[in-house]
This record gives C-alpha cells, structure tokens and sequence, in this order.
C-alpha cells in the first residue's frame, strides 16, 4: 500500500507533497503512529499540532 501511495505520488504534482508520519501517546501510555499526506508549506503545522 505505502509503495503503491509513494509511487504515484512521484508522478506529476506529488512531488509538492511529503508523508509525515509521527508518534502519538495514547491514554492507556502506549504510542501509536499517525500518517498523513501534507503538502511541503504544512509539514511544520502537522507536526505542531496535537
């Protein structure tokens, strides 16, 4: 699936985008991962909110 979303991103516009990925704590303690396409002017925004 990520391979498939990564490749076709790679062809005409995608390139303005970015996969974030980053680790959310849970309320039973354990971290979970939250995955997102932003666009490169969002990623500062992604990672800043909570």
């Amino acid at each position: 699936m990520a391979k498939k979303t990564v490749a076709s991103l790679q062809k005409g516009g995608g390139k303005q985008h970015t996969l974030c990925v980053k680790m959310v704590k849970s309320e039973k303690g354990s971290y979970t991962f939250k995955e997102e396409i932003v666009h490169n002017d969002k990623v500062k925004d992604f990672f800043a909110k909570k």
